[in-house]
């Protein structure tokens, strides 16, 4: 059966971090600093390596609360010190993430064809400067306060899905676009949605700081930015 065309939908529903916030640049740009001050060499993918694996140890906590745990596990793996002051500025660096530079204009641009929704795992404190950093372009927006879980349950997908029906829509409407196979592209597809994957790390091997995927899912669309998703709806709908 072909895919639904991007000219069908109402909304378009986004992860966040990691998708339009580069939140690896700003684990990674955290922790050089601290390495920097105590003349430590760094290996960015070693520390997201070391972070992927504590951030799904059984005490997780909420993210990006969680992140001064997840200090106190991998400083040691780092060479750095792990103590509790640095442990709150690799937290408290977040509002300083950064969106990737192509993040902002393509929603500007979607939000004039779509109704944006953000569904994300951050905290809703987080979520609150990742928004003023993309424009505050989402029409709603759903965190894990919100929903009292975190993505790929599907829990959190149904309230998307109950919150659309408010306005007399379906999950049909909605166009899924994230780049965690993990946490999006996998379950949107089990729930029968749309999907677009952007590639973030095309051109990089492995996943990085997101857990790798049991398997692979094909999605619907794939873009490597959201300058290229932003493009394509410019041209479906000419």
């Amino acid at each position: 059966m072909s895919k639904k065309p991007l000219s069908a939908f109402r909304y378009i529903s986004f992860d966040v971090v990691g998708t339009l916030i580069d939140f690896e640049a700003g684990l990674t740009d955290a922790l050089h600093a601290i390495a920097q001050e105590n003349g430590v060499a760094l290996d960015g993918e070693e520390a997201l390596g070391h972070y992927r694996a504590a951030r799904y140890m059984p005490d997780v906590q909420l993210f990006p609360d969680d992140l001064v745990r997840v200090y106190g596990v991998i400083a040691p793996k780092l060479g750095l010190p792990a103590d509790a002051a640095n442990a709150a500025r690799f937290r408290d660096a977040v509002p300083a993430w950064k969106a990737f530079p192509d993040a902002a204009e393509a929603l500007a641009s979607l939000k004039q064809t779509y109704r944006l929704i953000a569904m994300t795992n951050a905290q809703r404190w987080a979520f609150d400067h990742f928004n003023a950093a993309l424009g505050q372009p989402f029409h709603a927006s759903f965190t894990v306060d919100d929903t009292g879980t975190e993505k790929p349950d599907p829990a959190f997908f149904e309230q998307v899905f109950a919150f659309v029906e408010g306005e007399g829509a379906t999950k049909d409407d909605i166009l899924h676009t994230a780049q965690s196979q993990y946490h999006d592209i996998g379950v949107s597809r089990r729930l029968g949605m749309t999907n677009c994957w952007i590639e973030r790390r095309h051109g990089q091997t492995g996943y990085g700081g997101t857990i790798e995927p049991a398997s692979f899912t094909v999605p619907d669309y794939h873009f490597t930015s959201m300058a290229g998703l932003a493009a394509a709806v410019t041209t479906a709908r000419s």
